[in-house]
């Protein structure tokens, strides 16, 4: 008589455990999510640390023995090609490509190669040996490789969907670089997915306030190039034209650029021979780089943050071949194959622009031709209008430069796809789908 009330009653023990065992599965996937976004921040934080140390014991080394960078550029970018082959293969580069090839691909044995601890650390071991060499490139690039994979190692960990994780990673990394919470959403939608995908959204959103938050805790609460009263008169949107049509069709040009000798691997075996081809086309392109450095005055070295800043805080002004040094030695820096990312030196490539636009504009503020070029280069590079001008915008706290940076970036991403028909990261991506190499930039 007993036996049906038994039975519910262990039907409803047995409903209450499962209830149980999918919330404790539900909170231990969002503690590891949490621990993943905590390690991004502090990763980066920790990046952003000693890449500064880098760059300071490069120009303290440079002053104290002016010929020492003739011997250490260019066997140090040697040095870090034959590392980053042998023992971190696809840690070459800015890392950014990479992340978007392990996002759009289903092959899991793939994604794992691209995006594995093991890269992660070669990535930022080796960012920071080219910077202690001298190489013109940033951290922002490699944080976005190393935040994916951490929080594809979470995911594996969860048995989560993990393409949704490698996005949200990757803008974390972001958001961590240049405390630009914002920048990093819009870096996940419009640059890494695409897509405003409604299920990756909330990992992106979680990620970059974790991430974020570690990073503010340890770097504190900054601006990137600090708080500019900067601002466009109506007079002067000339001025927005003319920096959004230059600016991207510079960015433009040094995308077309970098995909074409990453295409040309036929230039490399002219130039190295067949023998260590790699390790002998760096070892040329850190000479390239020392010959740049020379002409001007050691600017051009690592990300061109401190030249910049100094500008535009009135303290300095840039050097009359600014732009074009350091774009030559960005773009020799770049194709070498060693790692390094290319975000900050396109920040200061462009605001280099703005200042030589400066003559023909009259008595329009330098430093908001600066920004404009910052923005208009930027999109011109990567071809993410909006990811450009809101980075620009919260790394310079600058609200009355919000629409003139907005037009400049819609712009130059116009005045960029007529020189380049696709940003620089995803053409380089589909060399990763297509595994027919890597040795990528």
């Amino acid at each position: 008589m007993h036996l049906p009330h038994t039975f519910r009653r262990l039907a409803g023990a047995n409903h209450r455990r499962r209830v149980l065992l999918a919330w404790s599965e539900h909170w231990r996937r969002r503690s590891l999510f949490v621990i993943g976004g905590i390690a991004v921040g502090a990763c980066a934080a920790l990046l952003a640390r000693l890449a500064d140390l880098a760059q300071h014991l490069f120009a303290a080394t440079e002053a104290a023995y002016q010929w020492l960078p003739w011997l250490l550029t260019p066997i140090g970018f040697g040095v870090s090609a034959f590392i980053a082959g042998r023992w971190f293969p696809n840690s070459q580069g800015s890392g950014i490509p990479q992340t978007i090839a392990a996002h759009r691909t289903a092959d899991p044995q793939r994604r794992g190669r691209l995006v594995s601890l093991k890269v992660a650390f070669g990535k930022l071991a080796l960012t920071l040996l080219g910077l202690l060499c001298g190489a013109s490139a940033g951290r922002e690039g490699p944080t976005v490789q190393i935040g994916a994979a951490i929080m594809f190692a979470a995911g594996k960990l969860t048995q989560r969907a993990q393409s949704g994780l490698i996005v949200a990673g990757g803008a974390a990394g972001v958001a961590a670089a240049f405390n630009a919470p914002l920048a990093g959403i819009m870096f996940g939608i419009e640059e890494m997915s695409r897509s405003f995908e409604r299920h990756t959204i909330g990992l992106i959103l979680a990620a970059v306030i974790t991430a974020g938050l570690t990073a503010m805790a340890i770097l504190g609460n900054y601006t990137y190039f600090g708080s500019t009263s900067a601002s466009i008169g109506r007079a002067d949107w000339f001025a927005v034209i003319l920096c959004g049509l230059v600016g991207g069709m510079a960015g433009g040009m040094f995308s077309r650029m970098i995909i074409a000798a990453g295409n040309a691997l036929w230039i490399r075996r002219i130039i190295s021979g067949p023998k260590l081809g790699a390790v002998r086309f760096a070892t040329l392109c850190g000479l390239g780089v020392v010959v740049c450095g020379a002409l001007s005055h050691n600017s051009v070295y690592g990300t061109g943050y401190s030249e910049v800043r100094a500008a535009m805080d009135g303290e300095g002004s840039l050097h009359p071949s600014f732009v074009l040094l350091k774009f030559s030695a960005t773009v020799l820096t770049s194709i070498s194959g060693i790692p390094g990312g290319i975000f900050s030196p396109s920040l200061s490539i462009g605001a280099g622009l703005g200042a030589d636009l400066a003559p023909l504009l009259g008595a329009v503020d330098i430093h908001a031709l600066m920004l404009l070029g910052m923005v208009a280069y930027l999109a011109g590079v990567v071809q993410a209008p909006i990811t450009a001008f809101v980075i620009v915008n919260e790394m310079t706290d600058d609200r009355a430069m919000l629409m003139p940076l907005m037009a400049a970036a819609l712009l130059a991403h116009g005045a960029s796809r007529l020189i380049c028909r696709e940003g620089v990261y995803h053409s380089l991506a589909r060399k990763f789908l297509d595994n027919r190499s890597t040795h990528s930039i």
